[in-house]
């Protein structure tokens, strides 16, 4: 059986670090941190969905099917078993806040996933980032138990699977640094953050290859 694999974008949480501000809206580069989450996903999935409660998010993000959470439980484990609830064989979940998630790491992860018939969590300068993952569609049972028992814990799901794969730091180095892959826009701090990572890299390019100024990130 052909193995379809769903990219989703998890719009989750209340923003409260950004003011209320919709941080996935917020543009970094020029671009808003979401449609490069979704430039990223397009290249290594069959199809993609939105996960997000406020239907204003559904609004400004044109061409991407968006659901609500299945269940009225909060969290990231709450928008990890819609991921897998609604995708077909697989989803590889990605935060809407992730500006620098790279389209090669994410076809790593769904390679390995569908090798191992296993979930793939990469490692990031500060641990696992679930958040950025492929899980295969067998997990809901677990994520639903889970939920079910009142623990909502991320990181205790990742514990219980079975069946699981971490791609180690040193792996994950091969597709860029870490610590810049896996940066979220949680704050206004982390925007300024961003913005200067985008920066950098910029003026590492020779100049024929900038496509953006200074006067973007203003």
């Amino acid at each position: 059986m052909i193995s379809r694999c769903t990219g989703v974008i998890l719009a989750g949480g209340a923003n409260a670090r950004f003011g209320g501000a919709r941080k996935g809206l917020v543009e970094v580069d020029g671009r808003r941190v979401v449609d490069r989450v979704i430039d990223a996903l397009l290249p290594a999935t069959d199809e993609l969905l939105l996960i997000a409660n406020d239907e204003a998010v559904w609004a400004a993000i044109d061409g991407v099917p968006a659901r609500a959470d299945v269940r009225r439980e909060r969290g990231s484990l709450a928008g990890i078993h819609s991921a897998l609830a609604y995708c077909a064989n697989a989803a590889l979940v990605v935060a809407w806040d992730m500006p620098f998630v790279s389209s090669t790491l994410l076809s790593a992860l769904r390679r390995r996933g569908e090798e191992s018939h296993a979930a793939v969590i990469p490692e990031g300068a500060g641990g696992l980032e679930p958040l950025c993952a492929y899980y295969p569609k067998s997990a809901l049972d677990l994520v639903e138990r889970q939920l079910d028992a009142g623990e909502f814990r991320v990181s205790a799901f990742i514990e219980a699977l079975p069946h699981r794969v971490i791609m180690p730091q040193r792996d994950v180095s091969r597709f860029g640094a870490p610590e810049r892959l896996f940066v979220n826009v949680n704050s206004p701090a982390d925007l300024i953050a961003a913005r200067s990572m985008a920066v950098e890299s910029l003026d590492t390019q020779p100049a024929a290859r900038r496509g953006a100024s200074l006067s973007d990130f203003q």
